[in-house]
Formats: structure tokens, sequence, C-alpha cells
């Protein structure tokens, strides 16, 4: 039978065009490609069969596709052709004739070959495009998709108008430099890794979990996964040894963004996540945060704050306020806790308005420094003027731990008044935030062979307060007072932790002080643990430097 010359170049041409479109190597449409083209030559079904190596093709181990299927094929009358890829693997074509049909001439097998190396070329394209998506577009460590396939995505949403129908979150696992200290980087990635893959597994393929750097991750669902996705990054337990069972437990601090459907960029979504996250570990210290308008309002003024701060400092709107430290054995003042106020057009602007937003940007450092030089003047004044003086405790956040030079700038700011080092202790609040370590030990650690006393306070909130006071060499642990029973609350767990807790202080060789001291009944709980050191609003509350002075002259 004469081969329709005319139709076969015809389909040949439909057959290139249509393939330059496909972009992997299974997909729906390869078999409307080629159906024109496999008519003409008589062709019932079209398979590939792919071998990892040549040892595995002469033991016929290999995976097998389908690309086309049309009429009834006759198994009997089949072509085979044997390719090989550059980098070494197999690949044979199978290509089966219609059932009732004439046996291929000469002619038609030699254009069912040339239709073979086409197809072939194809699949080494998109074998090529595959290997550069993976390079460009996936995480070579753990085989997920990354920040640019993540954006990429995104915007082929928006453009098809289909974003409305999602939601994003952005995520970074919490204290996982801890969980790397517990059981090994090594063991630390794996987990990571499991984590994040049994993730992608709860979401369809619609859905994409993506890297964008270290610990931290992104999400792309759809919003009536949220329960789901939120669930989950709220902690998973991931199994680190098979053998014995032994597993972490892994969650994350989130930022949420319901996505509108008048979402015009990926940036203005990333940006938006970023923030959530931000606000979530950073300031209001909680699991998750979504993005919405009334975040939109503290974002503007955290950025007002920021950009007023300098001014503030120059015009000395911020005062030191000194909180009394009481010896409980005959409640004698001996020390104080330095405290920033914020005195701006009148009125008093609350600690928890401005201290978290300048943590985020690091402008806390530049305050901190302005407190601990506005100690040192007060100190200063009250030896020059013979009055008793008592060591006060300045704040410094984690933010400076990024300096390498800070303790020459704290010794710099001390130094300069000529203040014994006796009178400042250097107070740093233990969070989840993850410092270097061996940083914060060495500023510890020389501030303790300069005679100056060091503190951590908020003891028992953070995440690994054991390790804290065991590895660095503090010589005050401050007891949070959420450890301390209310006015009317009977709880004998917190009485025997905070028992527990002020004796391992001590044992320790460390000076322990509780905050948040507000009741009879407190104090006399502190007593029966043998701590004597205490703070809080029952003996005073902070007070500015004109009263606190009244209280060192009654010494």
């Amino acid at each position: 039978m004469a081969l329709d010359t005319m139709g076969y170049v015809q389909a040949i041409e439909e057959f290139i065009v249509k393939m330059e479109k496909i972009p992997e190597l299974i997909h729906p449409d390869t078999q409307k490609a080629m159906e024109p083209l496999c008519h003409i030559l008589g062709i019932a079904r079209v398979e590939a069969v792919f071998y990892e190596t040549l040892d595995l093709e002469e033991q016929k181990w290999g995976g097998k596709v389908v690309f086309y299927h049309g009429d009834e094929a006759d198994l009997e009358r089949c072509l085979q052709f044997p390719e090989q890829t550059e980098e070494g693997n197999m690949m044979e074509y199978l290509i089966f004739q219609t059932k009732g049909a004439h046996d291929w001439d000469d002619q038609e097998k030699e254009k069912i070959e040339v239709f073979v190396k086409m197809l072939f070329t194809f699949h080494g394209r998109v074998r090529t495009m595959q290997v550069v998506e993976k390079l460009t577009f996936r995480d070579q460590e753990f085989g997920i998709y990354n920040l640019a396939w993540y954006k990429k995505y995104i915007s082929q949403l928006i453009e098809q108008g289909e974003i409305g129908k999602y939601a994003a979150c952005y995520f970074d696992l919490r204290h996982f430099s801890v969980i790397n200290q517990q059981i090994g980087r090594q063991r630390g990635t794996m987990v990571m890794g499991k984590f994040i893959r049994n993730l992608q597994k709860k979401l369809s393929n619609q859905e994409i979990v993506c890297r964008v750097e270290g610990d931290n991750f992104a999400v792309l669902f759809l919003k009536d996964n949220l329960n789901l996705v939120m669930r989950y990054l709220k902690g998973a337990a991931v199994v680190y040894d098979e053998k014995e069972q032994k597993r972490v437990w892994l969650g994350a601090y989130a930022g949420y963004y319901m996505i509108p459907v008048s979402c015009k960029s990926a940036a203005s979504i990333l940006e938006r996540l970023r923030t959530a996250l931000n606000m979530a570990k950073n300031v209001r210290k909680t699991e998750y945060v979504f993005f919405d308008e009334e975040l939109m309002q503290g974002i503007r003024m955290g950025k007002m704050i920021e950009a007023t701060l300098p001014e503030a400092i120059h015009k000395q709107e911020f005062q030191v306020y000194y909180q009394p430290k009481i010896m409980l054995k005959d409640y004698r003042l001996v020390g104080a806790e330095a405290l920033c106020r914020w005195f701006k057009d009148g009125k008093v602007v609350a600690p928890g308005e401005f201290v978290p937003i300048l943590e985020q940007s690091n402008l806390i450092c530049l305050l901190d420094f302005y407190m601990l030089e506005h100690v040192c003047q007060d100190i200063r004044r009250w030896l020059d003027e013979g009055k008793k003086v008592v060591t006060v405790s300045v704040n410094l956040s984690r933010a400076h731990m990024g300096d390498m030079d800070l303790l020459d700038h704290i010794l710099g700011i001390i130094e300069k008044y000529q203040i014994p080092h006796k009178y400042i202790e250097i107070e740093l609040t233990e969070t989840g935030t993850d410092v270097d370590f061996n940083h914060l030990k060495t500023l510890v650690s020389g501030l303790r062979e300069q005679g100056i006393a060091t503190s951590v306070d908020d003891f028992g909130t953070g995440y690994s307060s054991i390790n804290l006071i065991r590895e660095l060499p503090w010589s005050v642990i401050k007891i949070d007072k959420s450890f301390l029973p209310g006015k009317y609350e009977q709880d004998e767990h917190k009485r025997m932790m905070i028992k527990h807790l002020i004796a391992m202080a001590q044992d320790m060789d460390r000076e322990c002080i509780v905050e948040g001291v507000e009741t009879v009944e407190q104090i006399k709980l502190l007593k029966e643990s043998n701590c004597y050191l205490a703070q809080g609003y029952y003996f005073d509350k902070p007070l500015p430097v004109h009263e606190f002075e009244k209280k060192l002259m009654e010494i």
C-alpha cells in the first residue's frame, strides 16, 4: 500500500510543532501529538523501556512507559530501536503494528526509524530541561523546589487568575541549632529533610514546599488545606534512628498570608510573609502570625519609631528608671535594675510598644548603649556626691551578639566614667533566639575576668536553660516571675519547680534572684526555698532617678 507522502509530511510537521510544547517526558498531550503520524504509519502502540545501565538492560530490568496507544496492537509484530543517552542510560523504543494491517515495507520502516530518532531527540531535550530545572529551580540538598521556582510558580498562578485560591506560608524551624547540638549536624540535616518531605506528601501536586535558605521554607497551598498545614507546622515527631526508634520533635515559627485575588506580584506576597514570620518569632513570641491590616498598621508604627529614634536619643527623651532589688533577710536595698522609659510629646510610650520593634532592626543596640552610658553617669555622680551606691544591672539585647568587639564597647563606656566594675551588672535575656554560643561564652567570660557581674534574665522561659547555666560562668540567675504562684493560685507544681530552680542555681554557685514578687505568700515561699534576693511591685515599681536616690540615702 502506497504511503500518503503529503499526509506524512504534514503529520511530521504537526508532530514537531506539538512536541516542542511538551515540557515533560510523560504528558497527556504526547498522545495527541503522535496520533496523526501513527495513523499514517500504521502504528498502534509506542512504548519505551528505560534501563539505568547496560547490565540492567541485559537482565531486562527496566521501567516501561506507554507514549501512544491507538487501534488494537499486534503484539507479534514489533520494531525495536535501542538508544543510549550521554549519561550511559539505555532506552529501547517498541513500535507495535496495528492488528490486521499489512506488514511494513522498507520505506515505512525507514520513516518509522526517523520518527523514533525524532522522539528520542525530543526526550533528550526534555531530560536536558529537567537537568536545567533541577539546577535552577531545585534545592540540591533536599531535592525540593527553591525560592526561584516559588516566585515563578506564583507568577504563573497570578497570570492565570488562579492565585486567589491559594494561601502562603513562610516558616523557620524552631531551635534547630539546638537539635543539631543534640543529635549532630548530619542527623539534623536528615531530620530536616524528612520533616519537609513529609509536609510535601500531605499536599497535592498543585501545592509546593520550597527551601528559601538554611532552615527557612515557604509553602504555597490551597486555602482549604490551611488547617492541615498549621497542624503540621505546630509540631511533628521525626525519627532519626530507625533501629532504636529515636525521635526529635520539630515545629516552626510561621507567617501566613491568605492571598487575595487582586494580588499582583510574588514579591508582595514574600514581603508580607517575611513580615508575619518576623512578628511571630521576634515580637509576639508566638508560633504563628497572619498578615492582615492590623499587622500593617503595626508595621507603619514600627517604621515611625525607627525613624524617630536617633532624634529621640539626641533629645534624651529616654530616661532611666531604677527598680530596687531587695535582700529578704532584712529588706535592705542591695541593687537595682535599670529600665527604659520613653517620654514623647508629654506622654509615656510603653516599652512593649518600642523595644520589640527596635530589636527587629538592631536599633536596640543604640538604645542599650545609651542606657549603659546614662547609668554610668548616674553612678559617677552618686560617687562624687558621697552617696552609697549599689550594683545596677543593665539589660543587653541578644542583637549585640553579632558585634565581635562588644566587650570592648561595654568596657569603653564603663571606663569613660571610671566606674568601679563591681557596680555594673550586664543582664542578658534568655530567649529562644539562636545565637553563637561560643561568642556568648566569650562575652560572659570576658566580663567575669574584668570583675563585671553577668546575669541571665527570665531564666526558665527559653529553650536551653540548663545548657545556659551549665556552660556559661554567670554570676546571677534571675528566675522569671511566671514560676511564682499567683495571689490566689494554689499550684504545687509551680512551688516545686521554683524550689528546684533555686536549689539548682545555688548548687552551681550562682547567685539567685526572683523577679515579679508581689505578695507576702510569694516572699514566704522564697524564704522557705533559701532565696533571699527579690524584686517586684511588692517592694517598689521602677522609680525615676530622683526617687531612687532617696532610697540610696536610706541605706
